[in-house]
């Protein structure tokens, strides 16, 4: 299953971030992991900032690049935000326990998954993110009923509305 949004400027990706973060919450209520895909600045730590505060973190969220993960622990959840672009080898993810990271009340959202092939666990959602002139566009697609459920709450919830 595969869903496009098309996303007029940083607004709508912060408010898409949230929307996905409000399913989670409302309905699923359990842990999910997303993959992220998309160029250098194509919006993915604004997504999943968006996702962070719309589960509930007040203040900044950092992009992990220099350090792997940033965790935020909250009432409910653990939210976990990783960047994989500098990491060298799947194998550094074993030492930092990345099992550890992944469980039923923990919202995983992996920038650059490839380079962790191998240590990570299963996506439930891929979402790709790519330029369209100023704007983005972003395909959600489903790699679990997990994530199938997910996207079909978001479709039916949101749907007809701006996100």
């Amino acid at each position: 299953m595969k869903k496009s949004y098309f996303l007029a400027d940083e607004a709508a990706t912060v408010a898409i971030g949230a929307a996905i973060a409000d399913v989670i919450k409302h309905h699923i209520q359990k842990g999910i992991v997303v993959f992220l895909n998309g160029d250098l600045g194509a919006g993915k730590t604004t997504l999943t900032r968006g996702f962070v505060c719309g589960m509930g973190h007040i203040g900044k969220v950092k992009s992990p690049t220099y350090t792997l993960v940033e965790p935020y622990e909250l009432p409910d959840w653990q939210v976990y935000h990783f960047d994989l672009y500098r990491l060298a080898d799947p194998e550094e993810l074993e030492f930092m326990g990345i099992r550890d990271y992944f469980s039923d009340n923990s919202c995983s959202f992996i920038e650059w998954p490839e380079k962790g092939q191998g240590m990570l666990a299963s996506a439930d959602l891929t979402i790709d993110m790519v330029y369209k002139g100023e704007q983005r566009v972003i395909s959600i697609s489903t790699q679990s009923e997990l994530g199938k459920h997910t996207l079909q709450k978001l479709q039916e919830i949101y749907q007809g509305k701006e996100i």
